[in-house]
């Protein structure tokens, strides 16, 4: 059944709707409502500016590893991206002007963090407070805080010991100079590849200390040319032909992960061949070689990651098991001497809307909901947490491909949602038990054919429940979220 947007929301009444962070997807899902005549709407941000994680991760060489015109919004094309892997500074700047020209600015609170939430179902409204102990209600609540928002720290003895300079590389310390420095870093994530080979010229010694090494595959980044921007700009369909080209790769690598491993297979071999080119000491070679499934973990994209390690002023270690005043001491009792300490260990991925306390219909917690792991329908709304979406909810996250087409896909169907609200209003909506029960139930299934299974990552949680992604592809995901189906939800009357 297909919902048609009624007299409240073409009016630009109806909810009221409170959106939680203000990076791509809470920027994206009000952009969605705003279109539809949705006016209501306030963005709580607990910083001071916009863009989520594109504002906090500064370190050097912070780049998107997804091509640009597929890394954003399909309504907001970008003709002039600098790189087709545009950095840090091009895609808050992109996001920031989204923004602006939507007129989202006077919509957005700076400084509001959100600490809990709770359900009125008298009211059929929910209660919001702020760390500033100011209280907001609303219709609706949209948690968009995303799943890579809070650094995670490795759990080693003595990490609060050390005497030097110790930072994460989403809190990045650029006030410490790294000029001539023994520097450890801790950790072989997304980040570490990409700030390695831009310390490693200017630092004196660098030591990385390596858990599990990660599959490396070339990167296929070049500068657009001003010819290309001119053609991106003037030429209709030239930039969504990159745009489409870039999807179908990443729609058919998605495939190998579920559906035809031969694909991942190839994947592997291209990767091999990667790393025997660019690392030519096979001590070395060995110790960058994965042991575990191409895609267990987040798959990652250098041309520059494996040269830098090649230097003479690197070394590679095993993992680190202490952290001393001095430095860093691995399991074989050998402490390496450092005077900073970088950690590139990634986020807290599974802790979804953790430290937000949050109670829906008769005071239930999420927390105590989530308690085997979070689930919810579509990763977008859960039973007994009314006229609560999310957006890059659990298992939304993408192995492969961009997260922007996701968040579109939920906006579209938030957006329904809150016009079924416009059109009944004085009701609050739930998602069903069982629809939901049996959507999870069925994801889990197919998760088990994946990858994800056969390694530790920040996909899954300590139980090993995948909670994170997303088990198929983009169209997949957009063809099932394309229409709310209003059997699958109760509509109740606030008391």
């Amino acid at each position: 059944m297909e919902i048609v947007p009624g007299p409240a929301a073409s009016t630009g009444s109806g909810p009221s709707v409170l959106v939680i962070g203000a990076g791509f997807g809470g920027i994206g899902v009000a952009i969605e409502l705003r279109r539809n005549g949705f006016r209501n709407i306030t963005i709580l941000e607990r910083a001071a500016d916009l863009g989520g994680v594109w504002r906090d991760n500064t370190y050097p060489g912070a780049a998107c590893d997804v091509p640009s015109p597929l890394y954003s919004y399909s309504y907001e094309p970008k003709p002039d991206w600098p790189q087709r892997y545009s950095g840090q500074a091009a895609i808050h700047e992109y996001l920031s002007g989204v923004a602006r020209r939507h007129d989202l600015f006077d919509a957005i609170e700076f400084g509001a963090e959100v600490t809990d939430a709770a359900f009125d179902e008298h009211t059929g409204r929910w209660h919001v407070r702020t760390a500033d102990g100011a209280s907001r209600t609303a219709d609706v609540l949209i948690p968009a805080v995303g799943q890579l928002s809070r650094p995670a720290f490795p759990d080693i003895a003595g990490i609060d010991t050390f005497a030097g300079p110790a930072f994460h590389s989403a809190e990045w310390d650029h006030s410490v100079d790294l000029t001539g420095k023994r520097v450890a870093c801790v950790g072989t994530g997304a980040s570490a590849i990409q700030f390695i080979p831009e310390i490693q010229p200017e630092v004196a010694a660098l030591t990385l200390f390596q858990r599990t090494p990660a599959w490396v595959v070339p990167k296929f980044d070049t500068d657009y040319s001003p010819v290309q921007h001119r053609l991106f700009a003037r030429v209709p369909g030239m930039l969504g032909l990159e745009r489409l080209g870039w999807w179908s790769i990443a729609e058919f690598i998605s495939l190998g992960l579920v559906e035809f491993p031969v694909i991942t297979r190839l994947v592997a071999r291209i990767a091999d061949r990667h790393l025997r080119k660019q690392v030519e000491d096979p001590q070395l070679r060995a110790i960058l070689t994965p042991d575990y499934p191409i895609g267990c973990k987040r798959g990652l994209f250098s041309n520059d990651y494996y040269p830098a390690l090649t230097q003479p002023n690197v070394r590679v270690e095993t993992a680190a098991t202490e952290i001393t005043a001095e430095g860093v001491r691995t399991a074989d009792g050998v402490l390496h001497p450092a005077d900073v300490i970088i950690y590139g260990t990634g986020f807290k991925g599974t802790e979804f809307l953790w430290p937000m306390e949050i109670r829906g219909r008769g005071g239930r917690r999420l927390a105590d909901a989530w308690a085997g792991g979070a689930h919810a329908y579509y990763g977008i709304t859960v039973p007994d947490f009314p006229n609560m979406f999310m957006v890059y909810g659990p298992n939304t996250n993408l192995g492969v491909g961009s997260i922007i087409y996701m968040i579109e896909s939920q906006s579209r169907y938030i957006r329904q949602a809150v016009q079924l609200l416009a059109e009944r209003p004085g009701h609050y909506l739930e998602v069903r038990a069982e629809p939901e029960r049996q959507f999870n139930a069925a994801v889990q299934k197919r998760l088990v054919r994946t990858p994800w299974n056969f390694c530790t990552s920040w996909y899954r949680t300590a139980s090993g429940r995948i909670t994170n992604n997303w088990p198929g592809t983009v169209t997949s995901y957009r063809r099932r979220t394309r229409r709310l189906k209003p059997d699958d939800y109760t509509l109740t009357p606030a008391a």
